[in-house]
């Protein structure tokens, strides 16, 4: 077996690990211990994310993912046992001042989720526009692509309906969604700037998040299903481990961070591909995209991504239900605000082909 493939095993093994000690040990310290502690905790995993984002950045080795693994477990111990008597005053401090900046963090992760979701319709909004060019085929296979995705997210929003328009305020509010959205599609295709692969991705992101609006509440954490207390033998504690997965993580906050750092990664790279000024095709132009500010940009957001997800996940576990919907509301009229001044602004040369064209 080749050594570097056993090193690729090793390192891949090794960054899974860290994704599921943070998946695990964040919503465990709020579910056993107290939202001090979980604030604590996220705050060490977030600083040791910087330090680890940034010796990747400097020094770029693969054996940091591996050298990293076994500090999770370190922090969360050293979250139990400064809690477990008297707890010191800094250290509460620091948790108090670290969820304030988790509190005031919500506008920009509903900005940068809207942005990103937008950007990525979009880019598959050119990509099915391309690939319209290449035949009769394609055209078929992109019509009945976006026509299941128009029909799934009407089935989507219809289910969730009784759940999401459970208050005259949020019915209220999913109509005008759904009538912005249908205007603004409507008013893209006439202005020939949008297609209906767009346009059916923000069907589509419009309905997943009335879905999460309408989520019941039985699916978040609940105390007294979390944590039974852990005895001296191997099966009991593998019991617990399973009863804790399947009844404490959150599920709604999972789907969450699961799309939020999908689509934010997605973004991340189509960023270097966009810009005012005129390069041609995929690799841009002498020695390609790597000189320009999106791709820097792009390579800070990766090299940092252990960090976003962190904060991210930290922000959507601290969200109570109400506030949750509350904020999937802003994003969904965010993203249908920015798309209509993208209808607007956008490049007069950047029709669509006139085989898209709703006649």
């Amino acid at each position: 077996m080749a050594p570097w493939f056993v090193w690729h095993a090793l390192s891949s093994t090794a960054r899974l690990s860290t994704v599921l000690q943070i998946l695990i040990f964040l919503p465990l310290t709020l579910s056993t211990l107290s939202k001090s502690a979980f604030l604590l905790l996220s705050l060490l995993l977030f600083l040791h994310s910087l330090i680890h984002g940034t010796l990747v950045l400097f020094w770029g080795s693969p054996a940091l993912s591996i050298m990293q693994v076994p500090m999770h477990p370190f922090l969360l111990l050293v979250c139990f046992n400064a809690f477990s008597e008297g707890v010191h005053p800094w250290l509460t401090m620091a948790a108090s001042w670290w969820g304030e900046v988790l509190k005031w963090s919500s506008p920009g992760f509903i900005v940068m989720e809207g942005m990103s979701s937008l950007l990525v319709a979009q880019r598959l909004g050119q990509v099915g526009k391309k690939l319209v060019g290449e035949g009769e085929g394609y055209q078929f296979g992109m019509l009945v692509a976006a026509a299941a995705a128009y029909v799934a997210s009407a089935w989507w929003i219809v289910v969730s309906y009784p759940f999401a328009a459970a208050s005259p305020l949020s019915s209220t509010l999913l109509g005008v969604a759904l009538t912005t959205l249908i205007f603004l599609t409507f008013i893209g295709f006439a202005l020939r700037r949008t297609n209906v692969i767009e346009s059916s991705c923000l069907a589509l992101i419009v309905a997943y998040n009335v879905w999460l609006c309408g989520v019941d509440d039985a699916l978040v954490i609940d105390p007294a299903l979390s944590y039974t207390p852990l005895l001296s033998n191997i099966l009991p504690h593998l019991q617990t481990l399973v009863n804790f997965v399947s009844n404490t993580l959150p599920k709604p906050v999972l789907f969450a961070l699961v799309y939020r750092l999908v689509v934010m990664h997605f973004a991340s790279r189509i960023l270097p591909t966009i810009g005012a000024d005129s390069w041609e095709g995929e690799s841009g132009v002498d020695d390609g995209w790597e000189g320009r500010p999106t791709s820097k940009l792009t390579h800070l957001l990766l090299t940092y991504r252990q960090s976003i997800f962190v904060t991210v996940y930290s922000h959507l576990l601290l969200l109570d239900h109400s506030s949750q919907v509350w904020w999937r509301w802003m994003n969904i009229f965010f993203t249908l605000a920015i798309w209509s001044v993208e209808l607007l602004v956008s490049n007069d040369d950047d029709v669509v082909p006139k085989e898209w064209k709703v006649d």
